[in-house]
């Protein structure tokens, strides 16, 4: 007579290592077995497998452990999806009988969704989360690419990231990833409050501060684009690290631009080691005020005198050396920390101002803000402060604000930039031509300037498209009334030419690399070494004592 393990072990939904894990899940042994042996054939087994969902049975660890050490299961209450604990004790019994039952290779598939944070920031959290719901559900119900390919377990294990354990080796698994890459693209319909199919499901019913929220739901379906990390047992190590190696995997996949799959090798897990250090000290920088601020004139086209300078943050670390903006400035949007180095680069750039002030050197200052400091609620009011305590006039600072984000065009965007015009700041579009610009949007936003992004100045002496886009990007500049700043200019035929189609200012190496307050200050007494500057004429220095003319902003 088969034993009640082997009697579980026949389900169609549970492999073996799956039968293990439930031998010491709190289930009374005996009685189970009782009740399994009363089960009337294959037919019965299946209508009570379909009553309960497969992902619904207690999970434990392998049968060394005892009954009384397992712990309830836990369910997600966004989605009903089993937690991240659950998750790890079914993985660590698929990997015990692996390692001791010579049972199938064990994969795990870490499943990240794509700037779902956008999708909140448009349409509400509680779009979001019904996203997240119907994504979770897609996941749990995977057909599988195969009759024996298919996930025994899907968890959701954070915030946008859910876990999926399969019986699989590598190529296996990876076929998986790509079919769950294909799954998720399908796009979401949605309809009412709430997604078709989820009223009344946890988590899903809308809230005051939800129904007041910004945006509305979309006319046109959804579709969501994921990052994948893979991360097989026993060929990528012990059960115990499978589920971080394959979130190594997918945050690889998520700084390479997301919507794909990669399989885990150790250098993920050093470099992932290497961030999380770089990370740690970010965060004491950030509270000490550690970096320094380089600055980088703009030059009138026509006069080739200085007219303004652009504040660039730099970060020299202790022991690294200097860190490149292209490594911690995402890593502190990531992780939350922009606003604080944002107050500490708008504070640091007005104390300079008014010390060049006290030189007589009058020029506009330019910051970058990024999308969080322009979400912020007292972003504005941190500016207006800070121009106050150094008695900075507002019209001598220049916000300069990436497309990608001026082109949002939600509720706090439009407040944010119309509190900066009502304060007299100078507003400057950057990065110009390398998003997805709308004209409407645009014409509603009182900004002073758009900067053309140095990629289409490059190309200039030799690609007549570029030449054509940079030309169009005037003509629209001049039909709203802003002025055009072209950075990146680092040759002679490429000043010509923008100087030649009408652009006001200039900024590149051609003029003038990045230097210290201290350095921009001798340079502008005529006291700099040659090599100073980036070769360009110094015709120009005395104008850095002449009075930058106020911005102009629609009423």
């Amino acid at each position: 007579m088969p034993t009640w393990f082997d009697t579980v072990a026949a389900w169609p939904f549970a492999g073996p290592w799956f039968a293990a894990a439930l031998i010491v899940a709190g289930v009374a042994g005996a009685a189970a077995a009782k009740r399994l042996r009363r089960r009337p054939g294959r037919q019965g087994r299946q209508r009570e497998a379909d009553a309960v969902h497969p992902l619904a049975h207690p999970l434990a660890h392998p049968p060394a452990h005892s009954a009384a050490q397992a712990p309830a299961p836990q369910h997600d209450a966004l989605t009903g999806l089993f937690k991240r604990a659950d998750f790890e004790a079914a993985l660590e019994a698929a990997a015990w009988d692996t390692d001791h039952r010579a049972g199938p290779a064990v994969a795990v598939l870490y499943v990240a969704v794509d700037d779902l944070r956008s999708i909140n920031d448009a349409f509400g959290q509680q779009v979001g989360d019904a996203l997240l719901v119907r994504l979770g559900r897609r996941l749990a119900g995977l057909p599988g690419i195969a009759p024996v390919l298919s996930p025994r377990l899907v968890a959701r294990v954070g915030g946008d990231e859910f876990a999926l354990l399969l019986e699989a080796d590598e190529p296996g698994a990876i076929a998986m990833a790509t079919h769950v890459c294909t799954v998720a693209a399908r796009p979401f319909v949605m309809a009412g409050a709430v997604p078709q199919g989820l009223q009344g499901l946890p988590g899903t019913g809308p809230t005051d501060s939800e129904r007041e929220g910004p945006g509305g739901l979309p006319d046109a379906p959804l579709a969501l684009t994921v990052s994948i990390g893979v991360a097989c047992h026993p060929a990528h190590g012990a059960w115990s690290r499978l589920l971080g190696h394959a979130g190594a995997a997918m945050r690889h996949v998520r700084n390479c631009g997301g919507n794909g799959h990669a399989v885990y090798a150790p250098a993920m897990s050093v470099d992932l080691r290497d961030q999380a250090l770089l990370l740690q000290d970010l965060r004491q920088a950030a509270a000490r005020g550690d970096f320094k601020l380089l600055y980088q004139p703009k030059i009138d086209a026509t006069s080739l005198q200085v007219t303004a300078a652009e504040a660039l943050l730099r970060w020299e670390h202790p022991v690294r050396g200097l860190v490149p903006p292209s490594v911690f400035i995402p890593m502190a949007e990531r992780h939350g920390l922009m606003g604080v180095i944002g107050e500490w680069v708008i504070d640091e750039a007005c104390r300079q101002a008014a010390l060049w002030r006290e030189h007589g050197l009058r020029m506009r200052i330019a910051i970058n803000v990024s999308g969080q400091q322009l979400r912020h609620d007292h972003f504005v009011a941190q500016l207006e402060l800070a121009a106050r305590r150094h008695r900075v006039p507002p019209q001598r600072l220049t916000c300069e604000i990436t497309e990608s984000v001026a082109m949002e065009d939600t509720a706090q965007t439009r407040a944010a930039f119309q509190r900066l015009r009502r304060g007299g700041f100078h507003v400057s579009i950057d990065d110009f031509g390398t998003g997805h610009s709308s004209l409407a949007v645009l014409r509603r936003l009182p900004a002073a300037e758009l900067k053309v992004d140095r990629h289409f100045v490059i190309d200039l002496e030799s690609s007549a498209s570029a030449r054509s886009i940079v030309e169009a990007v005037i003509g629209v500049a001049r039909s709203l009334g802003m002025r055009v700043v072209a950075e990146g200019v680092e040759t002679t035929g490429q000043r010509d030419i923008l100087v030649k189609l009408g652009c006001d200012e200039l900024q590149g190496f051609l003029f003038a690399r990045p230097m210290s307050a201290a350095a921009l200050l001798l340079w502008a007494d005529g006291s700099a070494p040659e090599d100073t500057h980036g070769g360009g004429t110094p015709a120009f220095r005395p104008s850095l004592f002449r009075e930058t003319k106020p911005a102009q902003t629609e009423g």
